[in-house]
């Protein structure tokens, strides 16, 4: 079963960011600028982009 994919860039600096923030961009698995990557397409990573549009962007 092919499960669908998300691609998820950072746009934003988590420096001076709530702590909260910053574990969900880890949890995201970002952390430094312009870094991209793919993760399965859950309810549970839409929340997390969700708390964080100033700071990822996803790509089509």
């Amino acid at each position: 079963m092919a499960d669908k994919k998300i691609k998820i860039r950072q746009i934003g600096s988590p420096i001076r960011r709530p702590k909260d923030q910053r574990k969900i961009l880890t949890g995201l698995g970002l952390g430094k600028m312009h870094r991209e990557v793919e993760l399965v397409d859950t309810p549970e990573v839409r929340g997390m982009i969700r708390k964080l549009p100033h700071m990822v962007e996803v790509i089509d």
